[in-house]
């Protein structure tokens, strides 16, 4: 984000070629307000600093529904970051946010596992790496 006049014709480019963009943390660090309506961006991933403490009427939920407000008028889609439990996707749901990530949709999967996923089916446990705190969920539509 500090060098984004830079990095704008790479943006424009990628997207041009088809590459979905999303401003990943949304809501932590550098992620600025004043820059949304200028990125070339498809979405943005709520942080799961914030999904992590959600429960109803927290501090989290009001934020997690002021950035999905503001992402939808945006023309933008909003996932959520590190959903773990039925009752957070539940209250995402509710919140709006219908797209998340996180080891309660599913742990990270190798290529082999992730057309099992999409046919709801259970990939081969012996497919599945090691889970470490250190892999990123996939993302879930």
């Amino acid at each position: 984000m500090s060098q984004l006049s830079a990095a704008m014709g790479t943006l424009e480019a990628l997207r041009e070629l088809g590459v979905g963009l999303s401003v990943d943390d949304f809501g932590t660090g550098y992620s600025s307000l004043s820059h949304l309506s200028a990125l070339p961006i498809d979405s943005l991933k709520i942080d799961m600093s914030f999904v992590r403490h959600l429960r109803v009427g927290s501090k989290e939920a009001a934020v997690i529904r002021a950035i999905v407000l503001l992402g939808t008028s945006l023309g933008k889609e909003v996932i959520a970051e590190g959903i773990e439990t039925q009752m957070q996707m539940e209250l995402l749901r509710d919140l709006g946010c219908d797209i998340g990530q996180g080891y309660h949709l599913s742990r990270p999967l190798p290529a082999e596992g992730i057309d099992k996923l999409l046919q709801g089916q259970r990939a081969d446990p012996k497919l599945l790496p090691p889970l470490t705190e250190l892999q990123r969920p996939v993302l879930v539509h």
